[in-house]
């Protein structure tokens, strides 16, 4: 049994304070976009996490795929599976993709073996394992904060538009991000910018971590220029990078761009 995981972008970030744990407190819409990993589970002897197309570096017991299996399996017992994943989604770009597919596999689990969880326990497995896991158990766009953790359900659809992403050659961590951030409480209501015509966001939403991953790769930066050059009616870096979409009225080639990163349209 498989599934479809795909990845998400933030419009707007703002990063509104630093917690005692470490951890930040932010405001975000996430938006779910058509770049897919393929995960599937197999029935095996033992359990193991397989994973081709984009490299991923680390033990595969460190995948988040793989502790989602054990995360269910100590409270339901299922039998052992091969956990294979089809890495499609950039790595270190701001779209979700791990935490995609954990809450993908979650899903799978509970249909495979008819566990017969409900949403809101889905998204309770999901909550244990990345800020926006839970955000793919329902898929919809949504305003997140918290620490990226509680969501309202947002009335938001693109679908009308032509969106492209773009992903540099460049790896950013969240680490790395947020290690030049200084937190600032805002005064914008996200959730009333997004309603906004496309036209008004250029001036009104933000992404905090542009700032400072733009001074450390302008290349980057230069991205996101070109895409309002091209005749994107919003443009911005998702997450904390490094891949940065535009969002256009209209069917647009970007060949350009596509030298030196790589470029998803239709999205």
């Amino acid at each position: 049994m498989l599934a479809f995981a795909n990845a998400k972008i933030n419009i707007g970030l703002n990063v509104t304070e630093k917690l005692p744990s470490g951890y930040h407190n932010i405001e975000t819409v996430f938006y779910p976009i058509k770049i897919h990993d393929v995960v599937e589970i197999t029935d095996a002897q033992l359990i193991s996490c397989k994973v081709a197309g984009i490299d991923i570096e680390g033990n595969p017991e460190d995948n988040l795929c793989y502790k989602a299996f054990r995360l269910l399996q100590k409270d339901y017992n299922f039998p052992a599976q091969q956990i294979t994943l089809l890495k499609q989604i950039p790595i270190g770009a701001g779209l979700g993709g791990g935490s995609s597919d954990a809450a993908h596999l979650i899903k799978v689990i509970d249909q495979k073996f008819n566990l017969g969880l409900s949403v809101s326990e889905m998204e309770q497995y999901a909550a244990q394992l990345g800020a926006d896991c839970a955000f793919f158990i329902q898929n919809k766009p949504v305003y997140a904060y918290g620490k990226g953790d509680q969501f309202k359900p947002l009335t938001l659809d693109l679908s009308a538009y032509n969106m492209v992403l773009v992903k540099p050659e460049i790896h950013v961590s969240t680490a790395e991000a947020y290690a030049g951030m200084i937190p600032q409480a805002s005064d914008a209501n996200l959730i009333e910018l997004v309603q906004q015509p496309l036209e008004h966001w250029k001036n009104h939403i933000k992404n905090d971590f542009e700032r400072m991953v733009f001074e450390k790769y302008p290349a980057i930066r230069d991205v996101k220029n070109a895409l309002y050059q091209a005749g994107a009616l919003y443009a911005a870096m998702s997450g904390s990078g490094s891949s940065v979409y535009g969002i256009f009225d209209k069917t647009i080639s970007l060949p350009e761009l596509e030298q030196k990163n790589k470029v998803y349209y239709n999205l």
